[in-house]
């Protein structure tokens, strides 16, 4: 750079975000949303790469220098909703695809203490990605252009992402896409977002991504199979609620009554009869959204509907291939057998896990059989004590010496006995009042010494 020259405005936004002034960080946090808007509109002369990593590093260690929890919620809520700060869709990936390059990049230089802050960064940033595409209404080709470039930045087998950034983003994933689009998106949506993940899955060499997609992705998706019939069924009672609402209200104006109503409510008897497993998921569209609050503790709010049936499917055409190492094949296969329980109409238990549900039950019938067992040996054992406890008495009297058991006497009418458990050494001879010790040999001294 030549001397004298301004610095690029990129360069000043990010000196000034990294700044130790809380006060200067907010001014610069504030230009730095106009000039985005400003620059973002121009036909030429869009960001680059480059331009938008320095942005992103002042962005980190703006958020870096943020102190006390509830501050730092509100300063990552903010840096987060700079995505709809851009005016097109290929600057906010470009925004959203430098976020990633830094966070990979930094990661490692994240000290314990302000790791939750930037867990905490993700899973906002991650929210309102999300959100770009609910405002263009789930568009198949922006929730393509979304997901590649997640899994490209982070799950990619050339990228460098540690396994932290990893884990956390498996973690948050269906948790955020619940969040953002449960109350709109359709079954066939949400098998197109697991779908990467599910092809990840059956080819990836590495087994921290493999077990994460899993467990945190697929087998969540079983668990939390009771809830979306639920919701579904719910879903469907409201909607023959508001058509009887509508039909009556139409029967009220024209003062006759439609040979309709009974059959609408056979109708209606038939909807409450029909078994979750005849509902296909993917046939319910929920056209507006619902605005709700979620609570992890109680896991409130709409839940994510899924065909079980066409995931089964798809994972047994991708674990079925060649190319797919037997340890993924193995693990798919046992998901594919569950996925279709599910199609079938079976669930889980809605509180406990299968497999934990089975471990408590082996494990309180381990302590039954140990307390029945306890309880039958007990007589057994104390019968066995008091004989030989008796035994030993009359054996430890008939060889004691007339001063022991002087001793022994004088020890049972102060309340002073040893331990019941301490016994004495075999050859040790017993220190009493009438036992004579005998005297210590001296030590002979040497010839050299006389």
């Amino acid at each position: 750079m030549v001397p004298g020259l301004p610095l690029p405005p990129e360069v000043q936004l990010a000196q000034r975000l990294a700044g130790n002034e809380q006060v200067m960080r907010d001014r610069a946090l504030r230009k730095l949303r106009k000039y985005i808007m400003t620059r973002s509109q121009r036909a030429t002369g869009a960001f680059n790469t480059e331009e938008m990593l320095k942005i992103w590093k002042g962005l980190f260690y703006c958020l870096w220098m943020q102190d006390k929890p509830l501050l730092q919620e509100e300063l990552g809520r903010t840096i987060a909703q700079l995505v709809h700060a851009f005016q097109n869709t290929e600057a906010q990936h470009l925004f959203l695809r430098a976020f990633w390059q830094t966070m990979i990049r930094e990661w490692t230089g994240i000290d314990l203490l302000r790791l939750d802050k930037f867990y905490l960064l993700m899973r906002l940033v991650l929210r309102e990605s999300l959100m770009t595409v609910r405002t263009r209404r789930w568009e198949e080709r922006k929730i393509e252009q979304l997901l590649e470039l997640l899994t490209t930045e982070v799950l990619h087998p050339d990228s460098q992402a540690p396994n932290g950034v990893k884990s956390h983003f498996l973690e948050i994933f269906l948790e955020e896409l619940t969040k953002v689009g449960a109350a709109e998106l359709t079954a066939d949506q949400n098998l197109q977002f697991i779908d990467p993940f599910c092809q990840i899955a059956a080819h990836t060499k590495d087994s921290l991504v493999l077990h994460k997609i899993i467990r945190c992705i697929l087998e969540a998706i079983v668990e939390q199979a009771p809830l979306a019939i639920e919701d579904l069924m719910n879903e469907v009672d409201t909607q023959s609620e508001e058509g009887e609402e509508s039909d009556g209200g139409e029967e009220s104006d024209g003062g006759e009554e439609s040979d309709g109503g009974e059959e609408s409510s056979e109708d209606e008897q038939d909807l409450q009869d029909t078994p979750p497993k005849r509902l296909h998921a993917g046939s319910v569209y929920r056209a507006e959204p619902k605005e709700y609050v979620w609570d992890d503790e109680e896991n409130t709010g709409p839940v994510l509907q899924f065909d079980y049936e066409a995931i089964a499917n798809r994972l047994f055409t991708l674990a079925s291939r060649q190319s797919t190492p037997s340890q993924n094949r193995k693990r798919l296969y046992r998901l594919i057998q569950k996925f279709r329980v599910l199609a079938g109409g079976t669930f889980p238990d809605d509180d406990v896990p299968e497999k934990a549900y089975k471990k408590l039950l082996e494990g309180r019938r381990e302590r039954k059989k140990r307390k029945n067992r306890l309880s039958t040996l007990q007589p057994q054992n104390e019968q066995a004590a008091c004989s030989i406890e008796g035994s030993e008495a009359e054996a430890s009297t008939s060889d004691m010496s007339p001063g022991m058991k002087r001793s022994r006497r004088e020890d049972e009418k102060t309340g002073q006995r040893e331990p019941p458990g301490k016994r004495k050494k075999p050859g040790a001879r017993a220190k009493g009042a009438g036992v004579q010790q005998p005297a210590r040999k001296r030590k002979q001294p040497l010839q050299s010494e006389k």
